[in-house]
């Protein structure tokens, strides 16, 4: 008798395979820990598969030549072979192979450790950055190994239509992503932009060469995309200089590493650092800024920015920093320069602590280029919707003619298409929300006769349209109603939908009651 014929086995895709990866530390440690961890091992895993493919086709290369095999060593030993294909140099101790060797052992946490002091001896670029503390008495050394396992059979260099560098950022993107959606608190998500939100600033700000600067800069994903744009474009990453600053230091480590798996040279200071209060880059004027500051945060006063010279539009309110942001942006601008940043929508109206009389003197400084309401749900990390700026100076001999007295309004609310019940994505491609958005801005600054007003989605505003909104800068004050669609949504898929949001809002309201219960317990304590 014939049995049935059996299912073909799936393979687990590289995602579901990181994503395993970090549930065999779940329980052991909290998410702020393992990410590190998980990332760290990724890392050595890849600098090592880029290694042993450089040293294979070294091998390949020197035998062909009739290099005799008692000469072999000596050559593949050779660093200079490495560095010149932008391969770290990775020391035997420090090599996946024995790495995974040892994985069973009981001190295998104090070998990795090891392995990352020997990488960052022979590599500068990256010294004083890699993760340590693998050895650790709380670190459960039996799922340690489970994961050396695990991650040890994922091959980086393997390459796919995109190329390795491509699976490199898959891998970063993932895990990024999966862990601000995990973590809870003000810093969740805090070292991480959404990939589509990166790549609409990108398309609107074109940064084809130049000086880029971002003094909130997480774990680099701005400049990743920058580079991107650039090679996507016929360029060379090296025709864009980086500069980045960022406070938090396991976020600046994890930047670095970012970074230099790319092989994107960049300038982010010696350590981590206050933008305001130890600005490290104090003269530097860029010709692109591209930034997510963290929004609305409350506690970056100190009486010693009383008299900054950044303020030059007003001393930002104590309790809300949005404003000091923007003016820290127009401070490192140069005079072509165009920073591009995203920032809560209440900054857009908001009249606490002196926030409208700064945004009143930005606008009639006409540097306020472009405003770009985004639908909410965007982010791994809060629901709440936000805008992006576009500050402009003088930008002639760029390609783009300023349209002085004017501010290009685009309300992008209805974008989108969701990913899951809490976040949405923008659409990439010809025909998507990022091209049409990066589309109607690029249109409008051209002067090229393509742009029209749009109802309900785009259109240019003058300063004294602007002035008797009281310099308000929400985009559906201007842009008007657009045309009504028909409502063809089955009345069951409807309220389907709409219980499922109701019930997930009630999730998130016992969420919050925990919280609130939590504290207000440890206060009366």
């Amino acid at each position: 008798m014939v049995g049935p014929t059996p299912k073909p086995k799936r393979t687990k895709s590289l995602e579901q395979t990181l994503w395993e990866a970090a549930d065999k530390l779940r329980g052991n440690q909290e998410p702020s820990e393992y990410k590190h961890v998980v990332l760290g091992l990724v890392f050595l895993k890849y600098i090592s598969d880029r290694f042993e493919e450089r040293r294979q086709a070294l091998e390949a290369e020197l035998t062909a030549d009739g290099i005799k095999p008692e000469r072999l060593v000596s050559f593949l030993e050779d660093r200079d072979e490495y560095a010149s294909h932008n391969v770290f140099w990775v020391p035997e101790f420090a090599r996946w192979g024995y790495i995974q060797s040892i994985a069973k052992l009981p001190h295998v946490g104090e070998h990795i450790d090891q392995a990352m002091d020997l990488i960052e001896k022979e590599n500068p670029s990256i010294r004083g950055v890699l993760p340590r503390n693998y050895g650790r008495d709380g670190l459960d050394k039996r799922r340690l190994g489970e994961l050396v396992d695990l991650i040890g059979s994922i091959g980086f260099t393997t390459t796919d239509d995109h190329g390795a560098d491509d699976v490199l950022g898959r891998v970063y993107e993932y895990f990024l992503g999966q862990f601000a959606g995990k973590e809870t608190g003000k810093d969740a998500g805090a070292f991480y932009t959404p990939r589509w939100v990166v790549k609409l600033l990108v398309e609107m700000l074109e940064p084809y060469k130049g000086r880029v600067y971002d003094p909130a800069c997480g774990s680099g994903g701005m400049f990743v995309q920058s580079a991107d744009f650039v090679k996507a474009h016929g360029g060379k990453r090296t025709d864009l200089s980086v500069y980045g600053q960022e406070f938090t230091d396991t976020t600046w480590k994890l930047a670095k590493m970012n970074l230099a798996l790319r092989g994107i040279e960049a300038d982010l200071g010696v350590r981590s650092a206050d933008s305001f209060l130890s600005d490290l880059h104090q003269d530097l004027r860029a010709d692109f800024i591209i930034a997510n500051p963290p929004f609305n945060v409350s506690d970056w006063w100190d009486p010693k920015l009383a008299d900054d010279p950044r303020w030059k539009y007003g001393t930002p309110p104590q309790g809300n920093a949005n404003f000091a942001w923007v003016q820290h942006f127009i401070h490192h601008l140069a005079p072509k320069g165009t920073a591009g940043f995203v920032l809560a929508n209440g900054s857009l109206s908001s009249k606490t602590g002196g926030e409208d009389e700064i945004r009143r003197k930005v606008v009639e400084a006409d540097l306020v280029d472009c405003i770009v309401a985004l639908p909410d749900k965007l982010f791994f990390n809060t629901g709440i919707p936000v805008s992006l700026w576009f500050v402009s100076k003088d930008r002639h001999g760029n390609g783009y003619r300023r349209r002085e007295g004017e501010v290009l309004f685009i309300d992008a609310r209805k974008l989108g298409s969701m990913v899951n019940r809490r976040l949405r994505e923008l659409t990439d491609g010809p025909e998507g929300d990022i091209q049409k958005i990066a589309g109607a801005y690029h249109a409008w600054r051209n002067h090229e006769g393509g742009y029209e007003d749009v109802p309900g989605f785009v259109r240019a505003a003058s300063l004294e349209e602007i002035r008797r909104q009281d310099f308000v800068l929400t985009p559906g004050r201007y842009v008007g109603a657009g045309k009504v669609e028909a409502d063809d949504e089955p009345i069951d898929e409807k309220i389907e939908r709409l219980t499922n949001e109701l019930f997930d809002e009630f999730d998130r309201g016992k969420a919050f009651e925990k919280v609130v219960r939590e504290r207000l317990g440890g206060i009366q304590a």
